[in-house]
């Protein structure tokens, strides 16, 4: 049977509708839809029911993605044999990462990657983290960055592993004549009435920003809402607003920006998740070592 159409039969059985499968596969429904006919006809056999705008397996579909989750699990086994087998750190390794881990540790990372191991191409995709996790369900990537904010240890599938690689304190950035500028921290009641920036590129994290400030007694008066960073700190630069952003991001350079912790601290993990069955890829561990090191610089 085609491995394409069992992956997409998979997906299905898990998002429920074709336009969903089709988001995490990069496809169009149709192309979808038509994966599983050409499945069915294979098969002989009726593999979903409509139900709505969804779909549910039927018996006979429940049981080919049993055994096509084996068959993957295997295909994931035998490549990271094979690539012991070598001794040599080569091939492709895909990584997605979101936006602020990225920018903190993704270029050294590629740049010592590239002198220790000449043959190995990585690609790397700039993804939030629940579009990242998508891509390593449907092997779009080989690694996912990301944090406990957007994808909590619950949403995790059984044959997603995750390694620990880092905290990240958020923390509150203003412009350099702002009243409260100087201070080495300052508390959510400090920033009652003030203007806010919020970055609209993760909905976990203006949900986290909100209710963080409900919590506090008040609402966060949104002026601006920003997918890039860029443009966040520009509005913040020229004292337009605050913001509260992760602590990787002033690590870049933030000319007439200051940054300061917020009391009490707000947190998020950082981990590196990847399909179990690659776990002894050479390209694998290679990453997860120059990443980690990284992280600990």
């Amino acid at each position: 049977m085609d491995v394409g159409r069992l992956r997409a039969l998979r997906e299905l059985s898990v998002r429920k509708t074709m336009a969903a499968v089709a988001e995490a596969l990069y496809v169009s429904p149709s192309a979808v839809s038509q994966q599983i006919s050409l499945l069915e006809q294979e098969a002989g056999i009726e593999l979903i029911e409509r139900r709505g705008r969804g779909v549910e397996l039927t018996v006979a579909g429940r049981q080919l993605v049993e055994r096509a989750n084996r068959i993957f699990a295997e295909l994931e086994s035998a490549r990271a044999d094979i690539a012991e087998l070598k001794k040599v750190v080569s091939g492709e390794l895909r990584v997605a990462a979101f936006p602020s881990v990225a920018a903190a540790l993704m270029p050294r990372t590629i740049r010592d990657l590239r002198r220790l191991h000449p043959q190995l191409v990585l690609q790397f995709d700039e993804m939030e983290p629940e579009e990242a996790l998508t891509a390593l369900r449907s092997w779009q990537t080989d690694v996912a960055l990301i944090d406990d904010l957007n994808v909590p240890p619950g949403a995790l599938d059984p044959n997603i592993a995750v390694l620990p690689l880092m905290e990240d304190v958020f923390n509150v950035m203003m412009a350099r004549d702002h009243r409260l500028a100087g201070q080495a921290s300052v508390t959510l009641e400090d920033l009652r009435g003030e203007s806010w920036v919020s970055d609209t590129a993760s909905a976990t994290y203006a949900r986290m920003l909100t209710e963080a400030c409900q919590e506090a007694g008040f609402t966060p008066n949104i002026i601006a809402r920003c997918k890039g960073f860029e443009v966040s700190i520009a509005m913040i630069r020229e004292g337009c607003a605050i913001a509260i952003l992760p602590g990787l991001r002033g690590s870049l350079d933030l000319e007439d920006v200051w940054v300061c912790r917020l009391a009490p601290e707000i947190r998020r993990r950082i981990s590196i998740a990847y399909r179990k069955g690659e776990k002894r890829s050479p390209a694998l561990q290679a990453f997860i070592t120059q990443i980690s090191a990284q992280a600990r610089a």
